[in-house]
């Protein structure tokens, strides 16, 4: 209560109105499973078109595992299905497994001289840039073929910063510089002054800020460091020209492009420009060195998924003009290069390969896709990353079934067993499984036979769809184009009705065509198909969970309790907490029973009046007062949800004219 302790005049804001239930979003989806590339232990990223996805997941090539044929890029498949059926946002997962054979453990390296060679195997405790400290280390950020990248470093320089003043008429002009950082690594020329020998030639040196101590004046140094005291040259030893067309002193700062491009000639090409190269430069007190771009562990999580390489000084290399001497390596034709005005971006550059990476690893099994939250990391892996995202709605691994009927059957199913208990678990999502490839009737039936759950779907058979990278017709699970048909269903209709009797837009076939016969015997069993009409295209036919409960026999009512029952959840928070009496429960009740009412007037729920389509129920019949003494506020709510019509029957009898009804 607020205090009234003086007379005055007191204007308070209140609220007459209920709080109010915003219904949530049903459409999100997470797809988990093997991709070219990408991170594996990191947060997923919202994604919102295919080119997102190449962006950090690379792109639609084959995936090569070790010791198997090369394999569809499933997950790329399903993304791609995902968008072209409406599907708006999706988050995916990565799971990786390393050849325990393989030394580099799937990273692609190179190192700079190129002259040094990585060694195969490394001390105990020692890195790459231990045992090579005067080299720059390249690794591809994230394991898998695409790590086998070309970088091209380009060394510039820039625009003379050294310019002048005159503060006395007639006077010499004194020396100032614009648009310079300490730490710059300079290329300070001598045109008029012997800064080195012969005149006319120029060298590199650090940039230094320096405060006086007295004054508290700040002026520069151009220091370089050699065996013995340093060569140090003040600002004030320098002389700039007066004018553009007179000779004078120039300092230009030197920079570092990084160009990164799939060695295969695949996906996209990204350059990176003006890095400075001292490992210790900062832009007021942020570090932006190329190798704090480049570290293994970005501060910013954005670059942490998408930049695609690392880049470490080995532990010798102490400051820019190392790093500068690693890169010119007595390469007199390069520093000619880059000290000429008319050279091009190629004649400054040094290219390298990051190698080693001659497989995707092996295939993931169960183990990587139910990942891992050891407590004493600071990140999660496979199905685990899924768990901290609230707006996930469904759930499906592309490809995780594919070769079911020939040696997969085990880890397959265990996969798809993983599916249903994380939804489950989570309670508001959905799992999309997907039959196996080349399954008969009689083989999807046991399939089927061996899972039962309502926060599930299985969906048969495989949809024939025109690969782009072989430009064959292929088989490709369904899961991704389901996902996006729940999410166009979702946008156009409402989550309520029944995502079925939709186009499948991809589709120009289906593994297996199916007539009605066929799936009377499906359709019981739960197991959703895809069928093709004539004149009416390939429509996905079923939408049923694999329950045995009558109850949640289909899965838009799945879909529907889930998205009450969510949306209820985020909309009543602030209850928490609040005195426990008669007051709240009317509130609640109002809140619920005024989300519940636009549900029923939008057609959602059955009923010819509200009071018929649901009840809310919040006081002292639904709570004891051992309820009450132990902070439990309980209210129950009945809702009469719309099942789909998935039997249309039409009656037809002969009639006379003069026949009554």
């Amino acid at each position: 209560m607020p205090e009234y302790l003086a007379p005055g005049v007191y204007v308070e804001e209140t609220s007459f109105r209920s709080k109010s239930i915003e219904g949530v979003s049903t459409t999100t989806t997470g797809l988990i499973g093997p991709t070219r590339y990408g991170p594996v232990d990191l947060e997923p990223e919202i994604i919102t078109s295919v080119g997102e996805f190449e962006l950090t997941y690379g792109d639609r090539q084959q995936l090569r595992f070790k010791d198997q044929d090369p394999m569809h890029n499933w997950m790329w498949h399903a993304v791609r299905a995902f968008f072209e059926e409406g599907g708006r946002r999706l988050y995916v997962a990565r799971v990786y497994r390393p050849d325990p054979d393989d030394p580099s453990q799937g990273f692609a390296r190179s190192v700079l001289p190129p002259t040094l060679t990585l060694p195969a195997t490394l001390p105990p405790d020692q890195t790459f840039e231990d045992v090579l400290p005067q080299a720059l280390h390249f690794r591809a950020r994230f394991q898998g073929l695409p790590g086998n990248a070309r970088v091209r470093l380009t060394l510039s320089l820039g625009q003379n910063v050294l310019s002048g003043v005159r503060v006395v008429p007639e006077a010499p002009l004194t020396p100032i510089v614009r648009s310079l950082q300490p730490s710059d690594i300079v290329w300070v020329s001598d045109v008029t002054s012997p800064i080195s020998s012969p005149p006319g030639s120029g060298d590199f040196y650090i940039a230094d800020r320096i405060t006086d101590a007295t004054t508290k004046e700040v002026t520069w140094r151009f220091r370089r460091p050699v065996s013995g005291p340093d060569i140090v040259i003040p600002l004030s030893a320098l002389s700039p020209a007066p004018d553009s067309r007179s000779p004078g002193d120039i300092v230009k700062v030197v920079t570092l492009t990084v160009t990164v491009e799939p060695s295969d000639d695949s996906g996209f090409t990204r350059v990176w420009e003006n890095l400075p190269l001292d490992p210790g430069h900062k832009l007021g007190s942020m570090p932006d060195s190329v190798f704090d771009k480049f570290t293994p562990h970005p501060a910013n999580l954005n670059q942490a998924r998408t930049l695609p390489i690392v880049i470490t000084p080995g532990v010798s290399i102490g400051n820019g003009l190392d790093v500068l001497e690693v890169l010119l390596n007595s390469r007199a034709e390069l520093l000619r290069n880059l000290i000429t005005d008319d050279a091009t971006a190629v004649e400054r550059s040094v290219d390298l390969e990051l190698s080693g990476q001659t497989n995707d690893g092996l295939r993931p099994e169960s183990l990587e896709y139910a990942g891992t939250d050891d407590p004493r990391a600071t990140f999660k892996t496979g199905l685990k990353t899924f768990e901290d995202l609230e707006d996930i709605s469904i759930v499906a691994a592309p490809g995780a079934t594919f070769g079911f009927e020939n040696g997969f059957h085990s880890e397959a199913s265990t996969i798809n067993n993983l599916l249903i208990s994380h939804c489950t678990r989570m309670r508001y999502r959905i799992a999309v499984l997907d039959s196996g490839d080349g399954q008969s009737i009689s083989q999807v039936r046991s399939m089927r036979a061996k899972v039962d759950s309502s926060y599930a779907a299985l969906y048969y058979p495989w949809i024939r769809v025109l690969d782009p990278v072989t430009r064959q017709e292929i088989h490709v699970p369904p899961c991704g184009h389901v996902a996006g048909i729940y999410a166009r269903n979702d946008i156009n209709r409402a989550v309520y009705k029944a995502p079925a009797n939709e186009v499948v837009n991809l589709a120009i076939g289906f593994e297996v065509l199916l007539n009605r016969a066929q799936q009377e015997v499906l359709n019981p069993e739960g197991i959703n198909c895809f069928r093709f009409f004539e004149g009416r295209g390939f429509r996905l036919w079923g939408a049923r969970t694999i329950s045995s409960d009558p109850e949640w026999k289909y899965v838009n009512l799945r879909r529907y309790f889930a998205y009450l029952e969510r949306s209820i959840d985020r909309g009543t928070q602030w209850a928490v907490f609040e005195p426990n009496g008669e007051q709240l429960w009317a509130n609640v009740r109002q809140t619920i029973s005024e989300f519940l009412f636009n549900e029923w007037f939008n057609g959602a729920l059955l009923g010819e009046k509200a009071d018929k389509a649901f009840f809310v129920k919040c006081d002292r019949s639904t709570m004891t007062q051992n309820d009450l003494d132990n902070g439990r506020l309980i209210c129950l709510i009945g809702v009469a949800p719309l099942r789909p019509a998935e039997f249309v029957i039409f009656r037809i009898g002969q009639w006379t004219a003069d026949r009554k009804v």
